[in-house]
């Protein structure tokens, strides 16, 4: 019932299959993009779209439609590892300071001193300690959007750790792990589900911005962020090598967002008339 009413809204459908879109374009890179996407005919270089190569060429003459593809591929790839990372963490850390009263106060503190930095302030520490690498624009973002799932997590656990079902389980001799695997992490499910498509699109414009200033993944692994961090040099001269790239991350992440959004609201019993 709740993705019958999803899919009977037209901006839902147009997310779902821009995503759709997206995602699969990124899988068969391999088979649609016409050139190698680090092949460099300089020759070729700073060439308009046109039949030959439809998205145009950059500085060294790479084929900018054939990079798009692969580099959605990393992005993508950065946005779900980021979203599966923190609802991970988010969810250990939410799990234990909601239903352990002692470890409440030290990891609530933990979360709000973490929640205290702007989210690319520290995101840009984090690489200027561990170095630009693939890994480690993923561990990074992951520990940042941690804080977001944890405190969401916390509080739907003190809410449900107070529940008579969990009551009776714990007076009939149950254990804390029984209790969080068995009543606690299934209703953990629906919130975590939308916080995931938050944070993919968050992750996706947060590498995005790393890699633009200089300290996401390395150049010569082509993603939507450094494209158009190169493509800022050209921009008088050759705009398509930003305006592309540019325009993948804005559909992906509304398509994210209004998923996201409609999720929420069918997951939401007070929301779920309005769906």
């Amino acid at each position: 019932m709740i993705w019958r009413s999803l899919l009977s809204r037209p901006l839902i459908v147009a997310g779902l299959l821009i995503l759709l879109l997206m995602a699969l374009a990124s899988l068969f890179a391999g088979s649609l993009a016409p050139f190698d996407p680090g092949k460099m005919a300089l020759m070729q270089r700073i060439q308009a779209p046109g039949i030959a190569h439809y998205f145009g060429t950059d500085e060294f003459g790479r084929d900018v439609y054939s990079r798009l593809l692969f580099a959605g591929r990393l992005s993508l790839s950065v946005g779900v590892l980021v979203a599966i990372v923190s609802i991970f963490l988010g969810t250990v850390l939410g799990v234990c300071a909601g239903y352990f009263r002692k470890l409440d106060t030290p990891l609530s503190r933990l979360i709000d001193a973490l929640m205290a930095f702007p989210d690319i302030l520290l995101a840009i520490a984090l690489m200027a300690a561990f170095g630009p690498s693939l890994s480690n624009v993923v561990i990074a973002l992951g520990v940042v959007y941690t804080p977001r799932v944890a405190r969401v997590v916390r509080a739907v656990t003190m809410v449900q750790r107070e529940l008579p079902f969990v009551e009776a389980s714990r007076s009939m001799g149950a254990g804390p792990l029984w209790i969080i695997r068995v009543h606690i992490l299934p209703n953990l499910l629906p919130p975590l589900l939308v916080q995931g498509t938050f944070i993919f699109a968050y992750a996706i414009l947060a590498e995005s911005a790393l890699s633009f200033l200089g300290v996401g993944v390395p150049p010569q692994n082509p993603t939507w962020g450094n494209m158009i961090a190169t493509g800022q040099s050209y921009f008088q001269r050759a705009d398509w090598m930003m305006l592309f790239p540019g325009a993948a991350i804005a559909l992906t992440v509304l398509s994210l967002q209004l998923v996201g959004d409609a999720l929420r609201d069918a997951l939401d019993p007070k929301l779920r008339r309005s769906v």
